[in-house]
């Protein structure tokens, strides 16, 4: 089993201001839960930058040509909408963000690693494609998904997404088409408004399970065991990718549902033994939310744990 670790020193430099949840400490936190001696075995390498063109899989120029200028002064912010913030580093970020999820769709495709995981920041599951929102600014999953197809002819591509807050824009991008499923467990009514059980997609083939607050494990994993991982079997994917969100553990400060590490590394082992089924066990992670620093490193951890584990 080889996993690919792939992050960037520039996750490190988009600076979203004092007080605000999606930090720079976020990104401490996982690269050194990860600097652990049970993850010795992990290929390390940095997340390249993702070219427009790549981009334009997802995103029009004009939302690529907002998010590339605007460049503040160093220790200035620009405010995208009211929580989604950009600094002097936060677009060479977003590059390597989405460019290290392409990476990790390469790499897993290409057999040079079975899995792999990308550790960057800003996370992109709110992204639209005209719009940036929620702290992302590019739509790392949806262009990871499409990439698998345009590069490797993986013309049946599926995202699935345990955040807490509901992936609308990578709801977005699968909503038109038949061969992109989405499928998400979420705290709901929450952030963003979207995520009702009735949006179904064009054919189907998108998958809420909201969850009410408070909600704990028996919920959570009737979710996963009796919607989404029944309708992702039956649309058999032949790419696999994880919107791995850790803000729906307990201790987070942002959301109100009751989860564990524990519940993390369940997930995980589930969708990695249907991706045994149809993708050869081979499955790409992304790095979303999580905003408590110990729970999130811990979580991401477990979760990580469980990618070096064969089946």
């Amino acid at each position: 089993m080889s996993l690919l670790l792939l992050t960037h020193p520039s996750s490190l430099a988009h600076d979203t201001g004092p007080g605000h949840p999606e930090r720079i400490a976020r990104l401490k936190a996982v690269r050194a839960a990860l600097a652990h001696p049970d993850f010795a075995d992990l290929m390390r390498e940095d997340a390249p930058a993702a070219t427009e063109a790549q981009l334009r899989l997802v995103h029009p120029q004009s939302h690529i040509d907002l998010i590339l200028s605007t460049d503040p002064d160093e220790g200035d912010l620009v405010h995208i909408d009211p929580d989604t913030v950009m600094s002097a580093g936060s677009a060479e970020a977003a590059l390597h963000g989405a460019g290290g999820a392409i990476a990790a769709v390469d790499a897993v495709a290409s057999g040079r690693a079975t899995r792999a995981f990308v550790a960057t920041r800003p996370p992109g599951h709110h992204a639209e494609p005209a719009r940036a929102m929620g702290f992302c600014l590019f739509s790392n999953a949806a262009i990871a998904a499409l990439h698998a197809r345009a590069a490797w002819g993986r013309q049946r591509v599926a995202v699935v997404d345990f955040d807490v807050h509901h992936g609308n824009g990578t709801q977005a991008v699968a909503w038109n088409d038949p061969d992109f499923f989405f499928g998400s467990s979420h705290q709901f009514p929450f952030y963003p408004g979207t995520g009702a059980e009735d949006e179904r997609g064009i054919a189907g083939q998108v998958v809420n399970a909201p969850l009410s607050a408070g909600s704990g494990r028996a919920a959570f994993q009737a979710a996963w065991s009796g919607r989404i991982l029944p309708a992702l079997d039956d649309f058999a994917p032949d790419c696999l990718i994880i919107s791995a969100g850790f803000d729906a553990h307990r201790d987070d400060p942002l959301a109100q549902l009751d989860l564990v590490e524990e519940d993390f590394t369940w997930v995980t082992g589930a969708i990695l033994q249907l991706a045994a089924r149809h993708t050869g066990g081979r499955v790409v992670s992304l790095l979303e939310g999580g905003y408590d620093l110990d729970a999130l490193a811990a979580s991401t951890a477990a979760h990580v744990r469980r990618l070096l584990v064969a089946g």
